[in-house]
């Protein structure tokens, strides 16, 4: 599975999930079960690559704004979430997180934000086609700090000035 493949995947079965990521999850395994489990594996690295890529400073302080917060725990979901929006606004966030207030649609933070089980579809899709857990992937381990610079995601100043149009648009 190449790039496009996986995002052509993350994209169609969003569109068909009606932005709901709950329902993006299942219809995420859905996809999945019709491939080998092969390629649920290449699925899986392209997820955990592009996962480990978005564990930055400066997501983690544009999800605090979007979602009034975010821990640990929070801030996995989210960057899960973002990659089921897509290559356009997940690559965007990535290049410049505070254009997210301009890439995001509608947002209701009690439903988006939240991705957690779109970052199991595929173990969940590779077990029931094999009967057996996801292997190692072979792709470098995740990190253990977010990269770049840290971010006081506690000063509120501070992150209205890093993040004036998240800022403006999701906490006005």
């Amino acid at each position: 599975m190449d790039e496009t493949e996986f995002w052509e995947i993350i994209d169609t079965t969003r569109e068909r999930a009606g932005g709901d990521p709950q329902a993006h999850a299942e219809l995420l395994v859905e996809r999945l079960l019709d491939a080998d489990p092969e390629a649920v594996l290449d699925f899986a690295r392209h997820f955990e690559a592009r996962y480990n890529r978005a564990y930055t400073w400066e997501l983690w302080g544009a999800a605090w704004v979007l979602l009034d917060g975010a821990s640990d725990d929070a801030f996995d979901y989210f960057r899960c979430w973002l990659i089921g929006q897509g290559r356009e606004v997940f690559e965007g966030a990535l290049h410049e997180p505070d254009d997210l207030a301009d890439l995001l649609g509608p947002f209701d933070d009690e439903v988006d934000g939240d991705g957690e089980e779109l970052g199991y579809a595929a173990d969940e899709a590779y077990e029931q086609l094999t009967g057996a857990e996801t292997p190692d992937l072979g792709i470098a381990p995740a990190p253990v700090d977010p990269s770049g610079t840290p971010i006081d995601l506690e000063d509120d100043d501070a992150l209205a000035v890093r993040f004036p149009r998240l800022w403006d648009r999701f906490t006005a």
